[in-house]
């Protein structure tokens, strides 16, 4: 019988290429560096190809790991679903999620897709608020774990994916960008957010005068002020309606990336909410 892909392998080949290095991997799956580099040995030599390359700060893909990636990714989602709807076991209970609005429009439909598939009598309780007041209500112990921000720099380890904050405005704006005179009418979310803060400081920085015209803590309050044409908006790109424009060129400053990360309540998080935060990993490396 010839060889074959193992799934405790495609498991660890891929808990690797969402952290990047077997350090952190390890860390996540509970296994040690060394039995990592044991298996990702013998992987490569079922596969035949080399798939990762070390590097200076960590691990990356190459071209076979790529498409490798793609397979065990499928196969790992359909070895689950067989699994869960088999055993008809799963995890149950009750998980308090918070997301902030820009994030849970981009990646909860598919995240909650999944995750039902294979846990079908776990029930997701969501709570949409800015990072800010998420961590709030993590302190508190309200929510289990949430999905954040995080400014550049800052915890860079546990950084899952990185999406650049952008301008949005209304053609009808266009005049006010040439008029160096006229303060620039912002739409901003809270002022301790990191959409607020960056604008704030690009255009403070660039020496452009501007004004807080309008404020909202949510993202269908901002897109309906970046779509009256009365201010301009900041928002991560991932979140732009197809109907909203980008600003882009060198009318405006350019804006930093911000990370997106999970943060528990508890240093112990239960296994339902270890599980929830696995999925949001393997769902943000592929949308």
């Amino acid at each position: 019988m010839g060889l074959s892909l193992e799934i405790d392998l495609l498991r660890s080949f891929v808990a690797i290429a969402q952290a990047g290095s077997l350090s952190r991997a390890a860390q996540h799956i509970a296994r040690t560096q060394s039995a990592l580099s044991q298996q990702m040995k013998r992987l490569e030599e079922i596969v035949d190809q080399p798939l990762l390359q070390r590097t200076g700060r960590g691990v990356v893909l190459t071209g076979p790991g790529e498409r490798l990636l793609g397979h065990a990714q499928r196969i790992l989602r359909a070895h689950d679903e067989a699994m869960a709807d088999m055993s008809g076991r799963g995890l149950a209970g009750t998980i308090r999620f918070g997301c902030p609005d820009d994030y849970a429009a981009a990646f909860l439909p598919h995240l909650l897709r999944e995750f039902a598939v294979v846990h079908p009598q776990a029930l997701v309780e969501v709570i949409c608020e800015p990072t800010p007041r998420l961590l709030e209500q993590l302190s508190r112990h309200a929510i289990d774990l949430a999905l954040i921000s995080v400014p550049e720099g800052v915890d860079e380890r546990s950084v899952i994916r990185r999406e650049p904050l952008v301008w949005i405005g209304n053609p009808g704006l266009d005049a006010l960008l040439s008029d160096a005179d006229e303060p620039l009418p912002l739409a901003l979310s809270d002022p301790d957010t990191l959409d607020h803060i960056a604008a704030c400081e690009a255009l403070a920085k660039a020496g452009r005068a501007y004004r807080i015209a309008y404020a909202s803590s949510n993202l269908a309050g901002l897109t309906a002020l970046a779509r009256s044409g009365q201010a301009f908006a900041v928002m991560t790109q991932t979140a732009v309606p197809a109907d909203l424009r980008i600003v882009t060129g060198d009318t405006l400053p350019t804006l930093p990336s911000v990370g997106i990360t999970v943060k528990f309540d508890r240093a112990r998080p239960a296994h339902l909410c270890t599980a929830f935060a696995e999925q949001i990993r393997q769902t943000l490396a592929v949308i």
